[in-house]
């Protein structure tokens, strides 16, 4: 069937829990679809458990104003994220997937610049981010990912190399590692690492395509004892399927949590003085 020019064959994936903003999510959904030069065919918003009223009118507004079709999936009780995106995943008639989260803003040409790479051949495309507290158009860092594949499979090896919030993905690509997997509030990270292993043909745009909201509390949610042993489990299995060398296992796990384990303070200054400028982190989505 032809595709108009400011439309494509790809599916926006957008889960949304009781905790998001209305107005936020609003924002998020208009800038993935009318705010882009070229639209996905689709919207699939997952709502992961009961929400509030004023969310569930918000979802149904969407729903009756969107000038794409949109399907909402409800999952009856929260489940969390990687539950939600693999229902969502389900439910995508298209064969490529764009992520989104409920509380960021797509910025414009995004689509049109990821898309124009996947009719390239590649799987999976990331881009770069800003981040931003209040206004996103004030944002406090830049996140530039690793572009090209080798440095991008090189990076993973000690850092994420994937800004999840940007990722667009080709289905039969995560099909044939399992999709998303539970591992924390590292999913994306495992995702990208079995993509890579697999022989997916990945990219990243360097330049931010999307602003992705910080809340107050989001250095503290990236560190303590649970996400410390969640990374150290993570360098176990990077160990065990030979994508790391041992040295670099032990570096890892040495690094990682000595990371994980800082005040969140501490973890601020150095994350926006040092990663923000241009390294990316292992930022998670939650």
């Amino acid at each position: 069937m032809h595709q108009r020019s400011s439309q494509a064959a790809f599916s926006l994936l957008l889960p949304v829990y009781a905790g998001d903003d209305p107005g936020f999510l609003r924002l998020a959904f208009e800038s993935s679809v009318q705010g882009q030069s070229l639209r996905p065919a689709e919207a699939v918003i997952v709502q992961d458990g009961p929400v509030p009223d004023a969310l569930a009118r918000e979802i149904e507004r969407i729903g009756a104003e969107s000038p794409i079709p949109v399907n909402v999936v409800l999952l009856p009780e929260n489940r969390g994220l990687t539950d939600a995106l693999n229902a969502g995943l389900a439910a995508c008639a298209q064969p490529v997937v764009a992520r989104m989260d409920a509380d960021d803003v797509s910025l414009p040409g995004r689509f049109e610049r990821q898309w124009a790479l996947l009719q390239q051949g590649f799987d999976l495309v990331g881009t770069g981010m800003v981040e931003f507290e209040h206004d996103p158009d004030r944002p406090a860092s830049t996140r530039v990912p690793p572009v090209g594949s080798e440095r991008i499979r090189e990076h993973a090896r000690t850092h994420n190399p994937f800004n999840h919030p940007t990722m667009m993905y080709r289905l039969d690509a995560l099909d044939r590692v399992g999709r998303y997997q539970p591992f924390g509030k590292m999913e994306d990270y495992w995702l990208g690492i079995r993509l890579i292993d697999d022989g997916a043909r990945v990219e990243n745009i360097a330049d931010p395509l999307l602003a992705y909201r910080v809340g107050s509390g989001a250095f503290a949610r990236r560190g303590g004892w649970v996400e410390a042993r969640t990374e150290w489990r993570l360098q176990r299995e990077l160990l065990r399927m030979g994508f790391v060398t041992r040295g670099q296992y032990l570096r890892n796990v040495v690094m990682k949590g000595v990371y994980r384990l800082m005040p969140a303070s501490v973890k601020r200054v150095l994350f926006r003085g040092l990663i923000g400028r241009g390294l990316p982190g292992d930022r998670t989505a939650g």
